[in-house]
């Protein structure tokens, strides 16, 4: 909360209280939650907010590079990178043991994409690519502790 505080004063944004409960509550833990999820949270905590506050702050924090929404599930996350707005690429690491979500750097990715986008002339004005999967606390509970490349060369 500090980090985003503080890039909210550098940028000269303004960050309201219902702003900081919804980003309060995405950084609880690093499961995507859906804007009702957010709300069921908040309510929990002593008041329940509206649907449309909610929406707002979601479009406030995602439009400043303060949270994501993960397509595929209609869930939102807090971002755990420094993004500026409009930064290009995310790559999101999603458990489907226990549906923690992790944020990836992609620079090599983002040269990839670039690269295949450039030799087609097409612009891209971002990339978000979601792995499914199973995370390494999940894997080792279960008693996979082989990592993903020791997998595939066996």
């Amino acid at each position: 909360m500090a980090r985003v505080e503080q890039t909210c004063a550098t940028r000269g944004l303004k960050m309201t209280a219902p702003r900081r409960d919804v980003l309060d509550v995405l950084l609880a833990d690093h499961v995507p939650m859906s804007a009702y999820e957010i709300i069921d949270r908040m309510a929990v905590r002593g008041r329940r907010p509206s649907p449309i506050s909610v929406y707002r702050a979601l479009d406030f924090l995602i439009g400043n590079g303060f949270a994501h929404r993960i397509e595929s599930r209609n869930a939102f996350l807090a971002c755990s990178h420094e993004h500026g707005p409009g930064d290009p690429a995310v790559v999101f690491l999603l458990c489907e043991s226990c549906n923690v979500a992790e944020e990836a750097e992609p620079a090599e990715l983002l040269a990839i994409i670039e690269h295949i986008a450039a030799g087609t002339g097409f612009l891209p004005s971002s990339a978000v690519l979601e792995l499914r999967g199973r995370c390494r606390r999940c894997r080792e509970a279960e008693g996979d502790a082989a990592t993903p490349a020791a997998q595939t060369a066996g």
